[in-house]
């Protein structure tokens, strides 16, 4: 069986790929929850999205991510600093 380019089944491989679905699974829902709450009424007058909705959620989705991107950055420095840390003698 060829799982993500590999000749042989590895339950860590599995593993791995399990947990970054959830973690994917639980972005999109909290981004959904977040900008539906922030951007959308919640007595909807059209079954479409009108242009003030749409452009509130575009900048919704782009802030969210742009926090996402900032928090990583500095959890993989700070992570980066604990190893440097913990390599001194």
């Amino acid at each position: 069986m060829s799982f993500g380019g590999y000749n042989s089944y590895n339950p860590q491989n599995v593993a791995v790929a399990e947990q970054e679905i959830e973690m994917v699974t639980d972005l999109y829902n909290r981004i959904l929850d977040s900008c539906h709450q922030k951007c959308i009424p919640s007595s909807y007058a059209d079954g479409d999205l009108n242009r003030g909705e749409s452009v509130c959620i575009d900048r919704c989705v782009a802030k969210f991510f742009q926090v996402n991107k900032k928090v990583g950055d500095k959890m993989a420095s700070i992570n980066s600093a604990v190893q440097e840390a913990a390599a001194q003698p």
